[in-house]
């Protein structure tokens, strides 16, 4: 009872301030009539809090998004279920769902009556522009009286978890020129001893040279197959990206920062779904091991970068620590490394890090800003250039302004020797 006159709304406190006030006034003045209003203003907001604070029904909800995970710029969907468990059916509900700003504010629904056992399906969209990991819900339900006089809120604890991941750049299907070749584990020799029918294939994945395609198991699977033995790539690979503070400009999507994660998603997905065993590595070292797309490397990246954030470090020695110590077949293996703004001395830092004979792919970020921070562009002396360094050192180089660019030179950064700028628009 006490939680309820609590819950006392505004008319219901007013009623009750009204009321008091009537009465006391009524012995005053001795006003018998005034007296018997009084008592009657007093007696409804009380007897709404004793008819809400005697409810006794139950609720059960459930939620479920749909998808979980999505880019920045789409929409998911959020399902309410909830359900009287009661005997008793339910007066007049509000139910409010909580839902951070970004993801477009609060979803209320009122509700009339929900019969004993009855559910109510309810459903509203999100979306947000920035990435990040976002807390949906707990449900709270609002009882209300017919009056107005008296309001229970009562929480959930259940809650979800919405991850808006970096937006991801269709890269084409072309492989980075002599990035695949060697290093492998190729059972071509064994086929061809052993015959066709020993082929044990896989399931096709976007990228796949339709001439792979192996029709006895895709008959018998009912779905694409491709061959095994015809794949020549290299086990492992390293994605870089550069998080420091100094290294990037700018704030939301239009800085470098940005454009910088959703060019290391796109490049991280694209390269996870043609087969490659990818390692995620930033400046200040490894961040995820290496893993192939069956691992889960793709959400794994996605859920990290979804939450990056720039770092307050002003060194590459941890990131270029972590470069120079693949061993093994990692050491031919391909290295992407996404970069901001870098000097020539760690231009020089960078460079002296590609090692064997694996291919190395250096993206320079640029974003939409001066001139001046261009990032390493393609001009300058061979002594000062950042992109020119690298170059000097076996590193293929590409400049962007955004991610958006990617698709225009993803092709041209398998040819060694040339730098390829995209300004765009």
């Amino acid at each position: 009872m006490r939680r309820a006159l609590a819950g006392l709304t505004t008319r219901g406190r007013s009623f009750v301030a009204a009321g008091a006030t009537a009465v006391v006034c009524a012995f005053v003045l001795g006003e018998r009539d005034l007296l018997r209003a009084g008592v009657l203003v007093l007696a409804l907001p009380l007897l709404c809090t004793l008819a809400v604070a005697r409810t006794r029904y139950r609720l059960a909800c459930a939620r479920r998004l749909d998808p979980p995970r999505l880019p920045v710029g789409r929409e998911a969907r959020v399902d309410l279920r909830l359900e009287n468990v009661s005997r008793l059916p339910s007066g007049l509900l509000m139910v409010e769902d909580r839902v951070p700003y970004a993801l477009g504010g609060r979803a209320r629904f009122v509700l009339d009556r929900i019969e004993p056992h009855g559910k109510r399906e309810l459903g509203y969209r999100i979306r947000s522009d920035v990435r990040g990991r976002y807390r949906v819900g707990p449900l709270t339900v609002r009882l209300a009286d017919p009056f107005g006089m008296v309001e229970l809120i009562r929480s959930f604890s259940l809650s979800d978890t919405l991850t808006v991941t970096p937006a991801i750049v269709p890269l084409p299907s072309e492989r980075l020129s002599g990035a695949w070749t060697g290093g492998g584990d190729s059972i071509a020799g064994a086929v061809s001893a052993a015959g066709e029918d020993d082929v044990i294939p896989r399931e096709y994945r976007h990228g796949d040279d339709l001439r792979r395609v192996h029709w006895r198991s895709t008959a018998r699977h009912g779905e694409l197959m491709v061959r095994r033995e015809e794949q020549h790539f290299q086990s492992s690979g390293t994605l870089f990206l550069d998080t420091r503070r100094s290294a990037h400009w700018g704030d939301g999507v239009g800085g470098s920062f940005e454009q910088a994660v959703s060019a290391t998603a796109s490049i991280g997905v694209h390269l996870v779904r043609t087969g490659l065993h990818l390692r995620y590595v930033t400046d200040a070292g490894e961040a995820l091991p290496a893993a192939s797309a069956d691992g889960g490397f793709e959400g794994l990246l996605l859920d990290t970068l979804a939450v990056a954030r720039r770092s307050k470090g002003t060194s590459l020695t941890a990131g270029i620590a972590a470069l120079r110590g693949r061993t093994g077949k990692e050491a031919d293996g391909l290295v992407i490394a996404v970069f901001g703004v870098l000097s020539a001395e760690e231009a020089r830092s960078v460079a002296a890090a590609r090692r064997g004979t694996g291919t190395c792919v250096a993206v320079l970020v640029r974003g939409h800003g001066p001139a001046g921070h261009a990032g390493g562009g393609a001009s300058g002396s061979a002594g000062s250039d950042p992109a020119g360094l690298l170059r000097a050192s076996g590193w293929r180089v590409v400049a962007v302004r955004s991610a958006a660019d990617l698709p225009g030179v993803w092709a041209q950064a398998g040819q060694a020797g040339e730098d390829f700028v995209r300004d765009g628009a």
